[in-house]
């Protein structure tokens, strides 16, 4: 019996190629292997991420609940905790104002003292209303001492600030008025040489008279700069252009006036320069003189 061709014998060539075909299939089962467990920790997964994130939502979820929860009684405003501020909505700088005012042994008695002295919205003033409640000075009964029972208030025994001592943190007691109208009112005061009048807060840029007002009732000029008048009749255009009051336009008209007409009688020919801010004189003659 012939021998058979066994089917299992290959040639040096298919023998070779077989071997580089399985060296090939190890090769790239082994960077799969090495990409699984060493490619993939470089770089988070998107399902990484996306539990990341989630656990972020749910703690954010879980502090807004926690602040619903938060229950706030209605107190007296004058002993204010950082609790009560902070449930109640107030900034740490509202709060700050508030502690403030306590340390000169004042009283707030009214919610308009509460927003006044806080510098809290409208909006916010509403929404603290139903947990905001105030002393009440009762007049003493028959037999005791008549006068009422006086206790530092906003509005009857506040200290008063000389506005030429005012610190911008004293001036943003007076609502509307924030960081930025407190240090440009120091520096017209400083442009000044000192308020010589309350008015002159009429004068400030950008300060709204409304809340000029408040600002007058709140600081006065407890003691006035020394201010040398210039005098309209002699001083050059050098020097009459130095006065804050007057710009370049109107110190070149006063000089033109003095040539034409010879010199002032009295400030009220300055208004029949053009230009010339009339509703300002009064002011404006504190720094000068004939």
């Amino acid at each position: 019996m012939k021998n058979s061709k066994s089917h299992f014998r290959f040639s040096k060539q298919e023998r070779s190629g077989i071997f580089y075909l399985l060296l090939l299939l190890i090769l790239i089962l082994g960077a799969k292997w090495l990409w699984i467990n060493y490619g993939t920790q470089s770089q988070p997964s998107s399902l990484i991420i996306n539990q990341e994130l989630q656990k972020e939502l749910d703690s954010l979820r879980a502090l807004a609940k926690q602040k619903d929860t938060l229950k706030l009684y209605p107190f007296n405003p004058n002993y204010i905790s950082d609790y009560k501020a902070y449930v109640l909505g107030l900034s740490s700088g509202e709060l700050e104002n508030i502690i403030r005012f306590r340390a000169k042994d004042s009283f707030m008695n009214s919610p308009e003292d509460f927003q006044i002295v806080s510098g809290i919205s409208d909006s916010m003033l509403k929404r603290s209303l139903p947990f905001l409640r105030f002393p009440k000075w009762k007049t003493k009964k028959r037999g005791q001492a008549s006068n009422k029972e006086l206790t530092p208030t906003l509005s009857n025994v506040k200290t008063v600030i000389d506005i030429n001592l005012a610190t911008k943190e004293d001036l943003m007691q007076v609502k509307g008025i924030g960081e930025k109208l407190a240090a440009r009112t120091i520096k017209f005061r400083d442009k000044l040489g000192g308020f010589v009048t309350e008015e002159q807060f009429m004068d400030v840029y950008g300060l709204p008279p409304e809340v000029a007002q408040k600002a007058i009732q709140r600081f006065k000029v407890l003691k006035k700069p020394s201010i040398t008048p210039v005098n309209i009749n002699t001083a050059p255009y050098e020097e009459l252009v130095q006065l804050i009051y007057i710009d370049k336009k109107t110190a070149w008209a006063i000089v033109q006036y003095r040539e034409r007409n010879g010199v002032f009688k009295s400030y009220q020919e300055l208004k029949n320069l053009h230009g010339f801010p009339s509703e300002k004189l009064d002011r404006i003659a504190l720094y000068l003189s004939l």
